[in-house]
């Protein structure tokens, strides 16, 4: 007994000492949460220092300051201007123009719209797809999903995570919204939003555990029981909130009693603290349970701001920048993207092979694609030769460093017509940017959408980043080359398109 005492110590300590097998992985994917939403500045000044608008003293998130004060911050993330196309993208390392799920999933029926291309994918993901935590469960994973998952509608695999590559769902279904956030309502179940109702939560209804909370507390059960096995975790976190429906989070509601916003702007507001406490819980446990320094933490959004200020084509819910979810300009595509591991530890064997900066801001732009490339280069994970991937690994922009051969381009492309802006595709190719309206005079809510320029806007982001100016008529030569850059890239992408009436492919026309 003397002798194997000393030796289980010993054992038990060289392992405590010795890296693990594979860092812990959490994605905390914020649904309609744009890159003003929160009290951490990620648009900068001349000089590349954060600079806070009002919209940033609006909002308290201060589990979100915390994390950017021990990572790095990315001040031109992009996603895709709607939720489905970008939860797929990060599923995928696709572009929405590739995997084609190019608007969001209604999960009752096709949504491609009445000029919409019939080839779209409203089916979405399922059986067989090369997703991440399929490739991640194969390097030893486990891979718990909680939350929103509307990656396929109602009655198609993609309607549930768990035959998407999860071990684990909990509140995942084809649902977009939430039916309600209340305990006391049973997050829509038995009510008028029956339809809409969270599912396997059924022990916190008719509590007053608010919907955040109780997801949070789903999360932080399967980590600890990940942990305890001794398997690494990769969680993928994705909130309902800050999504309508605008039930004000009782818990911060004082906070914002005094301000001159609409109810619903501070309900919105009550949202994003409670997300926000969701994310220092969950950096709390990860502490708790000495896992931190070995766990790597992506924050992001799923598409612009849905913040109830103003439509989508004004300076209102982002402001400074111009629209909303849905539109064709900035704020219904940067979203906030923050990485740090959850306890900063340069002597770290994991935080050696990726170190992050504290505190640092990355300039380049990157996107919603990148995340599964990022991960697999980080755990040596391989997915099928066969998968097209658009993304690029982030691993040199992660360690606060430019990367002169990364290009600086962004596609988003909307072959749709019944959603915000109607039928088009955006192209972003260093500081200029394009958008194609393919039918710019199709009513949107009751309105026609009249664009200066006709079908084409075109802006310089360096000169003027809050798109105030509408240069296609100025600037000929930089709209035919940037048009061409614009089509090119559809073909490339194999992409689907809006058609006429008729039924005639309507393909973007490049101005003579």
């Amino acid at each position: 007994m003397k002798l194997i005492l000393p030796l289980f110590l010993f054992l038990a300590l060289s392992l405590a000492d010795a890296a693990p097998k594979q860092p812990n992985i959490m994605v905390f994917l914020v649904d309609d949460m744009g890159v003003m939403d929160t009290s951490v500045p990620f648009l900068t000044d001349e000089n590349g220092e954060p600079k806070k608008y009002p919209l940033n003293e609006f909002y308290r998130t201060p589990s979100m300051e915390r994390l950017a004060a021990q990572g790095i911050r990315f001040n031109q993330f992009y996603a895709m201007s709607v939720c489905s196309p970008t939860r797929i993208s990060i599923m995928t390392g696709q572009n929405a123009a590739r995997h084609r799920a190019t608007n969001w999933i209604n999960p009752w029926e096709n949504n491609a719209g009445k000029n919409g291309p019939a080839q779209w994918d409203w089916e979405g993901l399922s059986y067989g797809d090369i997703t991440l935590p399929g490739v991640l469960k194969e390097k030893g994973y486990r891979t718990i999903h909680v939350g929103k998952g509307h990656f396929g509608p109602k009655d198609y695999p993609g309607a549930d995570p768990a035959k998407l590559g999860f071990d684990v769902n909990v509140a995942g279904r084809s649902i977009g919204a939430p039916g309600s956030y209340f305990g006391e309502k049973n997050y829509g179940a038995g009510t008028k939003r029956e339809r809409s109702s969270v599912p396997h939560l059924d022990q916190y209804h008719g509590t007053e555990t608010f919907l955040t909370e109780a997801l949070t507390i789903e999360a932080q059960k399967h980590v600890a029981e990940t942990v305890a096995s001794g398997d690494p975790f990769y969680l993928y976190f994705s909130h309902y909130a800050v999504h309508a429906p605008f039930e004000s989070d009782p818990r911060f509601a004082a906070h914002y009693a005094d301000s001159d916003k609409p109810k619903n702007a501070q309900a919105f507001a009550t949202l994003v603290e409670g997300m926000d406490k969701s994310l220092g819980d969950m950096l709390d446990q990860f502490e708790s349970l000495k896992v931190a320094e070995n766990t790597l933490v992506f924050f992001l959004g799923d598409n612009g701001s849905d913040a109830p200020l103003g439509d989508q084509h004004v300076v209102a819910c982002a402001a400074p920048l111009r629209g909303k979810k849905g539109a064709h300009y900035e704020g219904g595509m940067r979203v906030p993207f923050i990485a740090a591991w959850a306890k900063p530890n340069p002597e770290n064997e994991w935080q050696k092979k990726l170190p992050i900066p504290a505190g640092a801001i990355q300039g380049q732009v990157a996107s919603i694609t990148d995340l599964f490339p990022t991960l697999l280069q980080l755990t040596g994970a391989e997915a099928a030769a066969s998968h097209r991937v658009d993304g690029k690994p982030l691993q040199t922009l992660l360690k606060g460093k430019a990367d002169p051969r990364r290009p600086e381009q962004f596609l988003m492309h909307y072959p749709h017509g019944i959603h915000r802006s109607n039928y088009w595709t955006s192209w972003r190719d260093g500081d200029w940017k394009v958008v194609y309206h393919t039918l710019p005079e199709i009513p949107a809510t009751g309105k026609h959408m009249q664009f200066e320029g006709g079908h084409y806007e075109l802006f310089n982001l360096a000169s003027d980043p809050f798109e105030s100016k509408n240069l296609a008529d100025a600037e000929p030569e930089v709209l035919q080359r940037m048009m061409a850059g614009l089509s090119s890239q559809l073909q490339l992408h194999e992409a689907v398109y809006p058609v006429d009436d008729e039924g005639n492919l309507l393909m973007p026309v490049v101005p003579n």
